[in-house]
């Protein structure tokens, strides 16, 4: 799908991975858990994987995340989500809240940094 502006999902630099931030959205641009902060973080990790898969990475490979939440309170609903996808990797990692997303239903945004295998 096409950004809604003008940028790229994810970058390259050098051996690095810069993933702008991910909303739940599925290939058609359909928001994923309408209201269900943790479907939604589900569909953001679902999302990151395809990108880091087709860099060549992993969930493992994964420097840093910064997450942006409308609730910090729902905190403890997307670590067992974030356990999942990570396993025993433990990122760097970042939580903001803030007053509002690109679009009312989102709940929560995730950006990544990751370190490309040789």
């Amino acid at each position: 799908m096409e950004p809604i502006s003008h940028f790229a999902d994810a970058v390259i630099a050098g051996k690095t991975l810069y993933v702008s931030g991910l909303v739940a959205t599925d290939g058609q641009g359909n928001i994923v858990g309408a209201g269900d902060v943790v479907e939604q973080t589900r569909q953001i990790f679902r999302n990151l994987r395809r990108i880091l898969e087709s860099a060549g990475a992993t969930p493992s490979d994964v420097a840093k995340l910064t997450i942006f939440m409308r609730d910090v309170d729902q905190r403890p609903l997307i670590n067992p989500v974030r356990q999942e996808f990570f396993g025993a990797h433990r990122p760097a990692s970042t939580l903001v809240e803030v007053s509002a997303l690109v679009r009312p239903e989102l709940l929560l945004e995730i950006e990544a940094v990751a370190q490309l295998p040789d």
